[in-house]
């Protein structure tokens, strides 16, 4: 550099968009690094418990207390799962190629499509709560507004009714869904390493079976199985309900700036050292979505960042308790099936009134 060199003065902390302002108050508390340790610590514990669920299957063997085990596995399952949507976002490593063989060998392990799922997430994430572009508002089997509710046809017109009710029993097929919907995705050939996912998928699927066939009678398996990913299922979608449903909903042309569409479409759960382990950090959502790359265990101490410059610019920062997130979730999906609640006149009856009024 020469003497006549300009030197250009560091951005004022006022200068720039909302976002680009909070991103330096994160960054310059050094949050964004990563944290080579603490995953290091939390892949061995989980890799440890997952091997010990399934000794535990082998030397209990042929016993109705396998069941504890299942439910154990369930738990464990879930937490594979959050250590591949950790190495999918590059919390884990900052290199792709080992984000991608990390996030994939986790997925194996609990039989999820890891390019299907990433795809999908990551649509999410640019959209989050967007009606038409947020895939986790498609819907598939419930309504989740009342737009949708108005011209649902087959399984969530029947369901939709009552969905608030049937909410968590529904739960217990999301991790079926999980396994069919990564198994679907296959046929998609625009689909990167789709012959790579469909090689894990089904190994996966031969190891569980036959292991579960090995060391348990046929009427114990088909419990076991039904027990594990039934409560993995459960344990799934309490992972992710209180997340974003029950946020305010986009539509068409709504398009708020990054910050503001992250924040107000997602809402924190508030608790201890305990929540975060059992949501994996997701309770603290609305950090995760504006930095999808920081490290799980940093989200805790972005919060107070985040929030503070939430108040100053008079933005919505939504936290709740973990038993009132579920009941504003449930509350939405109960409104959003209100119109096909509404009493309707069967066609035929109305049919015959107009006869008879031309009679």
């Amino acid at each position: 550099m020469t003497a006549n060199t300009p030197v250009r003065p560091p951005p004022s902390e006022t200068s720039g968009s909302d976002f680009a302002r909070l991103s330096r108050k994160i960054a310059d508390a050094g949050l964004l690094g990563r944290r080579p340790g603490y995953y290091a610590l939390r892949i061995t514990v989980v890799a440890g418990l997952y091997v010990g669920g399934w000794a535990a299957v082998a030397l209990i063997g042929a016993s109705w207390w396998t069941l504890a085990v299942a439910a154990f596995l369930a738990v464990v399952f879930g937490q594979v799962a959050l250590l591949a949507h950790d190495a999918a976002h590059r919390q884990v490593f900052s290199r792709r190629r080992a984000s991608e063989a990390s996030g994939r060998i986790a997925g194996a392990g609990v039989g999820m499509g890891y390019g299907w799922w990433q795809d999908k997430h990551t649509r999410h994430h640019a959209h989050p709560n967007h009606e038409g572009l947020d895939p986790d508002l498609d819907p598939d089997l419930l309504v989740w507004s009342e737009d949708q509710a108005r011209v649902a046809k087959g399984l969530p017109r029947l369901i939709g009714r009552w969905q608030a009710f049937l909410f968590f029993p529904l739960l217990t097929l999301e991790g079926f869904n999980l396994h069919v919907s990564s198994v679907r995705a296959l046929a998609n050939r625009s689909l990167k390493h789709r012959a790579l996912d469909g090689i894990l998928l089904f190994a996966h699927f031969a190891v569980y079976l036959t292991v579960l066939l090995w060391l348990l009678p046929p009427g114990m398996a088909i419990a076991f199985l039904a027990v594990h990913q039934c409560l993995f299922g459960v344990y799934l979608g309490s992972l992710f309900a209180p997340n974003h449903k029950g946020m305010p909903i986009l539509t068409g042309e709504d398009r708020p700036d990054f910050l503001r569409r992250q924040v107000l479409t997602s809402r924190n759960v508030r608790g201890g050292r305990l929540t975060d382990i059992a949501l994996g950090g997701l309770n603290h959502q609305i950090e995760h979505h504006l930095f999808p790359s920081m490290p799980s265990p940093n989200l805790r101490k972005a919060r107070t960042i985040v929030r503070r410059h939430c108040e100053e610019l008079g933005l919505d920062y939504l936290e709740t308790g973990l038993i009132a997130s579920y009941r504003q979730a449930l509350a939405s999906l109960h409104r959003a099936g209100a119109p096909l609640r509404q009493a309707r006149v069967p066609a035929r009856a109305g049919a015959a009134a107009v006869g008879g009024s031309d009679a």
